[in-house]
């Protein structure tokens, strides 16, 4: 009796202790009841309307026709319709688009994503207490992808906004938005990463999360476990068109400053140098003398820019700018686009091995020009052990690339040229640190050039420039 006793006993507190360590962790939780249901009602549905004559329309939109009447209601007001094979009595169609956006002044200014409302004829705003109001567009910004809605109101819910930069990775956060429809749909997650840059999106740091987000929730808020906006929901990557872990918000003082402007003058200006960077290798990293590989290598700077007017030199590396390190060559973009035209910025240049502080005034970015692609007529052909035949530039062509010196390819042999991808009509003004102003020159510093070391060449094609490296065998 006494050892049956004894085994019960044991039981017992064991089954106790493994009730206490589930309580325990389920204590450590986060609760997010009093957020959604303070938070919520600042969260809006954006549904959008736009025109379109059969004549643009393509083909390959799902038929559902045969759908059951209230399932084919459901996708159609869902999910972005695909535009239909065109008629021949000239009707117009309609395209529909669902996303999310949250109220941020009690007289009814609303943020959201640029792409949630991109060409647009209607915008209809509805509440969580689903009453539905039409929206006037304010402006947009592409670039940021934030737009800025107003609807007529008084006395609206709003958010509180809270700080992107005092984030830490694997901190909690929660979405509420639209996906597929499904209003105030509530998904939760933690930080990934801060400060992510994706390609083809020069000007936002964004916030990475593993928060779900689908089709739908693009331009709803992403909070912190405060109640406080954090950021724009806006981007997932995926192989499948789902969701698969990755999610990206736009920080909100990127949404707000863009905002503020849109609000102030309906347009966005940002700051700009000039320049084109390139990523630092560690093969560049030791062709230019760096410990590591970090910081942006100007590859070009564009004549009577900001950066010309300040000094900066193509080979320079900026380390950093306003005591801002810049350790991938994306984050020069970022703080460069976040200051208005006119402001000062320092920036931290590696330049011939040396470091340097050099101060330059902040221009306003340009609308894009179209790009200068070299001819490869030329005269004073010269072969060297790189394997190509180069010409010198003609004036036309150097005042039409804005060169002052160069050599352009005419010929690609067997060599190290092909194997590091060189073609007829790559312009070359750079090679191992040093300015190529002739045919001579450029056969000279090729024969002079170090084995079992890297070397950087500076090439210029299609009127993109950009440093590549390589390593002669012999």
């Amino acid at each position: 009796m006494l050892k049956l006793g004894f085994k019960s006993f044991a039981s017992v507190l064991a089954g106790a202790l493994l009730l206490g360590q589930s309580l325990l962790a389920q204590a450590q939780l986060p609760d997010f009841t009093e957020l959604v249901e303070s938070a919520s009602p600042a969260v809006v549905n954006i549904s959008t309307r736009q025109k379109l004559p059969d004549s643009a329309m393509a083909e390959g939109m799902p038929d559902l026709e045969g759908l059951p009447p209230l399932f084919r209601e459901f996708l159609e007001r869902s999910i972005p319709q695909t535009p239909r094979a065109p008629n021949s009595n000239g009707r117009q169609r309609e395209a529909h688009s669902l996303g999310s956006g949250f109220i941020i002044s009690a007289d009814g200014y609303v943020l959201t994503n640029n792409h949630v409302v991109a060409d647009a004829d209607e915008i209809i705003v509805r509440l969580s207490d689903r009453s539905e109001l039409e929206a006037e567009l304010v402006g947009a910004d592409p670039l940021t992808d934030v737009a800025l809605l107003k609807v007529k109101g008084s006395n609206l819910p709003t958010v509180k906004l809270g700080r992107s930069d005092e984030l830490k990775v694997g901190e909690w956060v929660l979405a509420i938005g639209s996906p597929f429809g499904f209003d105030h749909s509530v998904t939760a997650g933690i930080i990934s990463a801060t400060g992510r840059s994706l390609p083809n999106e020069s000007y936002v740091p964004f916030i990475q999360t593993d928060v779900a987000i689908n089709p739908g929730n693009s331009g709803g808020p992403l909070f912190d476990l405060e109640g406080r906006v954090i950021g724009i929901n806006s981007q997932i990557f995926t192989r499948s068109g789902g969701f698969m872990g990755l999610s990206f918000a736009i920080p909100i003082e990127v949404a707000m400053g863009v905002a503020d402007q849109l609000k102030a003058t309906g347009k966005v200006a940002r700051g700009w140098l000039g320049v084109v960077i390139q990523e630092v290798s560690k093969d560049l990293a030791e062709s230019f003398g760096l410990d590591k590989p970090a910081g942006a290598l100007i590859a070009q700077v564009l004549e009577g820019s900001p950066a010309d007017k300040g000094g900066l030199q193509v080979g320079d590396v900026i380390l950093g700018m306003d005591g801002h390190p810049i350790v991938m060559s994306a984050d020069l973009p970022h703080l460069v686009g976040g200051l208005k035209p006119g402001a000062r910025a320092n920036l931290e240049v590696v330049r011939e091995g040396k470091r340097q502080n050099i101060a330059v005034t902040v221009g306003a970015l340009p609308a894009e020009g179209d790009e200068v692609k070299p001819s490869v007529a030329g005269v004073e052909r010269s072969s060297n052990r790189l394997g190509v035949t180069v010409t010198e530039l003609t004036p036309e062509q150097k005042k039409s690339l804005d060169l002052k010196g160069g050599v352009v390819i005419s010929e690609v042999l067997n060599g190290p040229a092909a194997l590091i991808g060189l073609r007829p009509g790559d312009v070359i003004t750079h090679l191992n640190n040093q300015a190529i102003d002739s045919a001579k020159t450029f056969a000279e510093v090729a024969g002079a050039l170090p084995k079992d070391r890297s070397v950087s060449m500076r090439v210029l094609r299609q009127g993109r420039a950009s440093f590549i490296t390589f390593k002669l065998a012999e």
